[in-house]
């Protein structure tokens, strides 16, 4: 099967580094590579940035052609809902409100929108289940990986109970044979929120409080890779790949790769997208 042209990519697009199995393939879009005028110029995915129609269908198509998959567009509220992509619909959950999503299919691509926050990819070993989330600090807070990881879980467990005993995964070890990896968002050096975001992680978890760090006067920067990476650890995922918290992967500190809110106010939208071929 022939793999993802990474030669042919438009610039700053990313290709995940990770040991998937040959037939996931994934790809993180940057701002480059459309016909979107500014401030979304020029590969906007969002069809709610107040963006032309056009602009947004044809980015859209370009995408679908580049992956040679279909990628389905959530309707993303900062909450923890999660659907599973089959092609029943038409077009798959297209649309539909969620924050993540998965599949075993062939050729739907699991995608989330992002502009300052944090995608996360997700694959089995075996490559037989794939996933994405959107996941910024309220959907971090709120339990948004938690409840894609359950779902995940649930999933693979439900497809596996048909297989031979010997094949069939084990509900403990299952944590193990996932992979992850995180893209580019706002970074640590660059986010800064108030107490109320602080007490929102730390409440839940004590030791979520390293991820911030004081600044006076009630403000703090939060790494929300870094807190991210501690639930998925928790979740017993400690294959992680993708965004260590380090400058590359800040959205807002590269304006001619990365769309940023935070930044620019009104700005485009990127897409996370992982598939099975």
């Amino acid at each position: 099967m022939p793999k993802l042209d990474v030669t042919d990519l438009p610039p700053g697009w990313l290709v995940p580094d990770w040991p998937a199995p040959p037939h996931v393939r994934a790809v993180m879009t940057s701002r480059h590579g459309g016909v979107s005028l500014p401030p979304c110029d020029s590969f906007n995915l969002g069809s709610h940035v107040g963006d032309t129609p056009e602009a947004v269908a044809h980015n859209r198509t370009a995408l679908a052609a580049r992956l040679g998959a279909q990628p389905v567009y959530l309707d993303q509220v900062h909450g923890q809902a999660v659907v599973q992509l089959a092609r029943q619909a038409a077009p798959p959950c297209d649309g539909m409100q969620a924050d993540a999503c998965t599949t075993s299919e062939r050729g739907l691509a699991c995608t989330v929108m992002v502009a300052d926050c944090l995608p996360v990819l997700l694959t089995t070993a075996d490559g037989s289940l794939v996933g994405a989330a959107h996941a910024g600090w309220r959907g971090l807070a709120g339990g948004v990986l938690e409840a894609f990881f359950e779902s995940f879980r649930h999933q693979a467990l439900v497809k596996s109970s048909g297989v031979a005993m010997k094949n069939r995964v084990s509900e403990a070890a299952f944590p193990g044979q996932c992979m992850a990896w995180l893209g580019p968002c706002i970074g640590p050096e660059r986010f800064e929120v108030g107490a109320e975001v602080r007490a929102a992680f730390v409440a839940q978890r004590p030791g979520d409080a390293a991820c911030f760090q004081d600044l006076g006067q009630g403000k703090y920067l939060a790494d929300l890779p870094a807190l991210a990476r501690r639930r998925l650890q928790a979740l017993g995922i400690t294959a992680l790949h993708g965004n260590n918290s380090t400058p590359p992967w800040c959205t807002v500190s590269h304006p001619s790769q990365f769309f940023s809110h935070r930044r620019d106010g009104r700005s485009g939208r990127m897409a996370a997208c992982v598939w099975r071929v």
